[in-house]
């Protein structure tokens, strides 16, 4: 892998495009369906100039997280999908491209007040968000991950695009796990299955609609500078309620 893209005028675009594609093919190599979101994230960061890379598929009320390059890029998945707000969702929402190239500017702070603040003290300060598929058919985000300010290329943004590409046909064309007969998502996706586990008892505890029990939850994360999902896990198994104190 390790092949970073050049970007000139001398560059030939069909042969940059087949070293890319040889190296995403070297990095899938032997994966297993599930390990598939990971491998291409850690692809991303081995082509790019980025210091990490995440993976969300569109979900009911919050992206689900299916793979990152490393810890820290899955907490600011995680992150994003807590606050409701970050390049992934606008990504999501218009399903194109959203290139903040500092996350500092006036600009992106006023976009993204908390994600900005919460994502700069984390070390990152530009992040790429890129759909899976375009427009009504956007599945997903490939969300890159830089430590330094600064945009992407013409050849980088192309070779991102060739990344979010393959991961968008993974997603729609491996619909099963090759170990059973389980759907190869259904496991990516059980964190996001206790969200919705938790939302339904915070609803019974509070007598509330979905989309108030999910503000509770992503209210009381922020609260306590943790994750939905972190939050979620202590519903469900009983160490934390919203009808009392």
């Amino acid at each position: 892998m390790g092949v970073r893209p050049r970007d000139g005028p001398e560059d030939d675009p069909g042969r940059e495009d087949g070293r890319v594609i040889g190296a995403i093919a070297a990095g899938l190599r032997d994966a297993e369906p599930a390990a598939v979101p990971g491998r291409l994230c850690a692809v991303a960061v081995a082509l790019l100039p980025v210091d990490g890379a995440s993976v969300s598929l569109r979900g009911d009320g919050m992206p689900v997280h299916l793979g990152a390059s490393g810890p820290r890029a899955a907490r600011l998945a995680q992150l994003q999908a807590t606050l409701g707000d970050g390049p992934c969702h606008h990504v999501l929402e218009a399903g194109a491209p959203v290139l903040a190239r500092d996350l500092a500017d006036a600009g992106c702070a006023d976009r993204w007040p908390v994600f900005a603040q919460q994502a700069i003290g984390a070390g990152v300060r530009a992040v790429y968000g890129l759909p899976l598929g375009s427009g009504p058919v956007c599945v997903g985000t490939l969300d890159l991950y830089r430590d330094t300010p600064g945009g992407l290329t013409d050849g980088q943004l192309r070779v991102a695009r060739l990344v979010a590409g393959v991961m968008t046909v993974a997603l729609v064309d491996l619909p099963y796990d090759l170990q059973g007969d389980e759907p190869w998502l259904s496991g990516l996706a059980a964190d996001h299955d206790r969200v919705h586990q938790a939302v339904g008892m915070i609803m019974a505890q509070l007598g509330v609609g979905a989309d108030e029990a999910l503000a509770r939850l992503r209210a009381d994360a922020f609260a306590h500078d943790r994750t939905a999902l972190e939050v979620a896990l202590d519903v469900v198994a009983h160490r934390r309620r919203f009808d009392t104190p």
